[in-house]
């Protein structure tokens, strides 16, 4: 089963504007996100080798599948969950 984590920090911006678009276009899709603040669990950030957020990650059974950083535009982040 496919899932997002969703690296993220408080202090981000660019996070909370992703955090909105993330909603808008997961709601058809239903997609689980998992939401990982950077500052509180530092350790799993490293696990993942995090060195900027925003940072998404698509997981299929486990396995990454694919990664992006970066505030990406609705059009962009849909491309990138359906790609």
């Amino acid at each position: 089963m496919k899932r997002l984590l969703r690296f993220t920090a408080s202090w981000c911006q660019p996070c909370k504007a992703m955090s909105t678009m993330l909603e808008e276009v997961n709601a058809d899709l239903k997609l689980p996100i998992e939401v990982i603040d950077v500052d509180v669990h530092s350790e799993i950030a490293l696990e993942y080798g995090i060195r900027s957020v925003p940072t998404l990650i698509m997981k299929d059974e486990n396995i990454e599948i694919k990664r992006t950083t970066g505030l990406k535009t609705k059009e962009k982040l849909t491309e990138w969950i359906n790609g």
